[in-house]
């Protein structure tokens, strides 16, 4: 069986319809894959029709203000990619007059775009014969060419690489990319794949082997960083809330969030209210969440609670509601603020 053959054949019967694939312009081909990394397709849909919707073009994202490119992005997690994002926007637009790169090399430059990333655009939107290969293609190709090398391994990246590149047909890198990728994702999927309605259910290695479930193989486990974070809303007199942005580097750099009081192990409640006692020279202190909420992050587990302190006096650095919800937080946060403020 021509394995590429098949494989294009599949996907042009059995893909979604997915506004991405409805043109070839690199704008939309870029700000999908962006928001597609590590990220759904269901959950990354809607933000891209939000950013379509409100930044048409290139130039309309690198016009815009940071704080609503990351208040469109609010959710969607791993920021950095927004802030890459709007970076890359305004080099286009300005430097490069809003023409994209048009080959691989060229657009592996951009801030924000690794291989896969420079690869899909290449041969979507500039037909280049070059293959994409993500944690899908990884799947696809172990399992149906029986590659069993780990690819935590960064040398084995280029073992699958060369080896997805010669698979691509000539002239048609765009389809076949786009159906390993497809494939992958709803097809032969991490668990329980279907593997009784599958095209390759005759020539897959994997499956003849019994070793489905096996590949590809991935030894190295990421390492989690636990931490405990107490958020302190500040209320003054006229109920204005006091918020503050994070500029230093790690996870929500330039969103905002209520004053913070981090712990090295998790405290119980009494020694947190002693900490915001000290901290703001205030008595009263109502708590909202006894059991810290449970944030998970790629590399980091959060453990987050909530309390709420009133000053007697005016704060001049304090905002009104309607200014605060404009502002792009954390999803854990803007999810907080919902259940408890509206």
């Amino acid at each position: 069986m021509n394995f590429s053959k098949a494989l294009i054949s599949w996907y042009l019967q059995n893909q979604r319809d997915l506004p991405w694939r409805k043109t070839v312009n690199p704008y939309n081909i870029w700000l999908s894959e962006i928001m597609l990394q590590q990220t759904r397709v269901a959950q990354g849909l809607p933000y891209y029709l939000s950013f379509v919707e409100a930044f048409p073009t290139v130039h309309d994202l690198a016009s815009a203000d940071e704080e609503k490119v990351l208040k469109l992005w609010q959710g969607l997690g791993y920021y950095s990619r927004a802030r890459n994002l709007h970076a890359t926007a305004k080099f286009v637009s300005k430097e490069l007059k809003g023409n994209f790169p048009n080959s691989y090399k060229e657009l592996l430059k951009l801030k924000g775009v690794g291989e896969y990333t420079a690869a899909a655009i290449a041969s979507i939107s500039f037909n280049e014969n070059v293959a994409v290969v993500d944690g899908n293609v990884f799947r696809v190709l172990a399992r149906y060419f029986g590659v069993e090398l780990d690819i935590s391994n960064s040398k084995t990246k280029k073992t699958f690489q060369e080896l997805a590149n010669s698979l691509v047909p000539k002239n048609n890198a765009a389809n076949f990319n786009q159906a390993l990728m497809e494939f992958g994702a709803i097809q032969c999927t991490p668990k329980s794949p279907d593997c009784n309605n599958c095209i390759f259910n005759k020539s897959c290695f994997a499956l003849q082997k019994k070793k489905v479930d096996q590949l590809p193989i991935k030894t190295k486990k990421t390492k989690i960083k636990e931490r405990f974070l107490n958020f302190i809303i500040v209320k003054d007199c006229e109920s204005n809330f006091l918020i503050e942005k994070r500029t230093e580097n790690g996870i929500w750099k330039n969103l905002f969030q209520f004053p913070l009081i981090e712990t090295e192990k998790k405290l119980n409640e009494n020694k947190i209210v002693e900490l915001i006692q000290k901290e703001f020279s205030i008595e009263n202190v109502l708590h909202f969440n006894s059991e810290p909420i449970i944030h998970k992050l790629s590399h980091q587990h959060l453990y987050i609670r909530f309390f709420e302190i009133t000053q007697n006096t005016k704060n001049p650095k304090a905002i009104s509601f309607e200014e605060l919800i404009k502002k792009p937080f954390p999803i854990v946060i803007h999810n907080f603020i919902e259940s408890n403020y509206f």
